[in-house]
């Protein structure tokens, strides 16, 4: 898999999902639908860079492209199902979802738990 690409295209996801929410819902949600609403479009953002910064790492000789291929697909399942479900949360107001959300979190922690592992063997 193309995980710079992948991470460029995450990337711009999150810059449309984030002008969506700006211009978009702003006075269709209220607060603290807003509020979820923004933090899924940070932890989208901030993990679509994880992506794009681990996938260059092999080019660099910091890590294998199998270990940099792990990182990315925790990541990228990181942003699918955290900032996935608060996307949905926030737009259909149905906290049900909100129970599935730690477990992307826990694909976030692990996948900067596998890129430490990986530059600490180094």
């Amino acid at each position: 898999m193309n995980w710079s690409a992948t991470g460029a295209i995450a990337l711009a996801l999150g810059v449309i999902l984030g002008a969506f929410g700006a211009h978009g819902l702003r006075g269709r949600l209220d607060a603290y639908l807003m509020g979820v609403y923004e933090k899924a479009v940070f932890y989208h953002f901030i993990h679509a860079m994880g992506i794009l910064v681990a996938s260059l790492l092999p080019k660099a000789g910091m890590a294998s492209q199998a270990a940099a291929g792990w990182v990315c697909g925790l990541l990228l399942a990181g942003i699918v199902i955290f900032s996935g479900s608060l996307y949905l949360l926030a737009l259909t107001g149905d906290r049900v979802l909100g129970a599935i959300t730690p477990v992307g979190g826990l694909c976030f922690i692990a996948g900067w738990v596998a890129l430490a592992w990986t530059l600490l063997r180094k």
